[in-house]
């Protein structure tokens, strides 16, 4: 699988080396569940802290599915 550069934003919760793009997805899983960001209410949801707000285009909360098409605008 092509391996992507992550952006500043990204590499600030992923790390700043080239990675696939299931790797990138499995490392924003685990910083998620590592800081408890998934809603305690609706399972689905991501409460961004403030280094995902910034993979999110600044948004405090985000479906996981968005989330995926906003990790996607933030790898070369």
């Amino acid at each position: 699988m092509k391996e992507m550069t992550p952006s500043g934003e990204l590499a600030a919760v992923v790390g700043n080396k080239p990675l696939p793009r299931t790797e990138v997805t499995k490392k924003v899983w685990d910083y998620i569940k590592a800081q408890n960001l998934q809603d305690a209410a609706n399972r689905r949801m991501i409460n961004a802290d403030d280094k995902l707000k910034a993979v999110f285009g600044g948004k405090a909360q985000v479906s996981m599915f968005e989330m995926t098409k906003l990790i996607s605008d933030h790898l070369k």
